[in-house]
């Protein structure tokens, strides 16, 4: 699908949320001179070609209590990877799933998903689940822990006057 100047607008104009309001997309259709039927047309195009993955509520998991967060990391077969990604990225306690390229002789994982607990004993028993689920298809794995946040926001595209 290719980006129009104003699908662009449209999702620079949404791409930090919609507004609270009773009718968000007309709302946003007003701020950008189109129709309301036009902004929703135009996300769902946008959706189902895959340029915006979806419309959703975004919690902030630390608001909600769950304070302790881990990023798994997984050895798992590159021929296998796809497949075995796609179970753990099912769980419904994983928040992102990733493969990613090894760093070779220092960092063999390639498959990554974080994961959200309110204790450490939580985060460990959700990356028990995952290794269990692996089981001999991980040679290895290892859990970074976050210490803080340093940024908490999605991709934005800059806005273009």
């Amino acid at each position: 699908m290719r980006l129009d100047a104003t699908d662009r607008a449209l999702i620079a104009e949404t791409q930090a949320g919609l507004p609270l309001v009773p009718a968000p997309f007309a709302e946003v259709a007003e701020r950008l001179g189109l129709s309301e039927d036009e902004v929703i047309r135009r996300m769902g195009a946008m959706r189902a070609a895959g340029v915006i993955r979806r419309i959703a509520a975004a919690p902030n998991h630390y608001a909600l209590g769950l304070g302790f967060n881990g990023m798994t990391v997984w050895d798992v077969a590159d021929e296998r990877a796809e497949e075995l990604g796609a179970q753990v990225g099912a769980l419904d306690f994983v928040s992102h799933c990733y493969l990613r390229p090894r760093a070779l002789p220092h960092w063999p994982y390639n498959l990554f998903a974080m994961v959200h607990g309110t204790s450490r004993a939580e985060v460990d028993e959700k990356r028990a689940t995952i290794r269990a689920l692996l089981g001999p298809a991980s040679a290895a794995d290892e859990m970074l822990l976050s210490r803080r946040i340093l940024k908490k926001t999605g991709l934005r595209l800059a806005r273009k006057e």
